[in-house]
């Protein structure tokens, strides 16, 4: 893996750990396991944020629910079948996670080198604010790529509203859960978890 392909997608996390180790998969002999970090925002409320860990990392680091962590890593996406429909997976793929004894002010980072892959949708939300949505394909080794969606509010709402597909920007932000409601038919609905950035500063890069 070449020097860009670490720093075009770089995750800093800190929270408090909220689920069970889950096996997830194995690849080459190697196992990976789920968890669910609580990550506070400014606001006291809180994300909660998948992690994907190797078993390689974990005889260091305690994981049990309540344990204080910090992680350093990528934003990875996948696709997954769920109910019959194709469904845009999100994870923070640990490359280094340590026990810490408090959560800084700064918990929650990420950084973004990538392109824009599908037109931006602006819209604004029923107070009046200004939100454009965008998704990002970051480059990862033996040509595959991650697919994360963004969010841009204001200023920067505006500005993205006008780039246009395969436009190189840089990012930097946060990454938030939100829950939300889905409607299966007329009388069914399923809770479910997107995850998204929550972007904080924005430019576009002039190839």
């Amino acid at each position: 893996m070449n020097d860009y392909q670490l720093t075009s997608n770089k995750v800093y996390i800190e929270g408090k750990v909220v689920s069970e180790l889950s096996y997830s998969h194995e690849m080459f002999g190697e196992a990976f396991y789920n968890f669910t970090v609580e990550v506070p925002r400014l606001s006291e409320t809180v994300d909660r944020l998948p992690i994907t860990v190797s078993e390689r990392l974990l005889p260091t680091v305690d994981v049990s629910i309540g344990k204080i962590v910090s992680i350093k890593g990528q934003l990875r996406s996948y696709n997954k079948v769920v109910d019959g429909t194709n469904r845009l997976i999100l994870t923070v793929f640990a490359r280094d996670i340590n026990n810490i004894d408090t959560i800084s002010t700064s918990p929650n980072e990420i950084y973004l080198d990538g392109y824009i892959c599908k037109a931006p949708v602006y819209r604004t939300t029923p107070f009046g604010r200004e939100i454009t949505d965008i998704l990002i394909a970051v480059n990862r080794p033996y040509n595959k790529s991650d697919y994360i969606p963004a969010i841009a509010w204001g200023r920067n709402a505006r500005f993205s509203s006008t780039l246009e597909v395969g436009t190189h920007i840089k990012i930097t932000g946060r990454i938030q859960s939100r829950d939300y409601e889905k409607k299966i038919s007329e009388t069914e609905t399923v809770k479910r978890t997107a995850y998204e950035v929550s972007i904080t500063k924005m430019d576009k890069v002039d190839e």
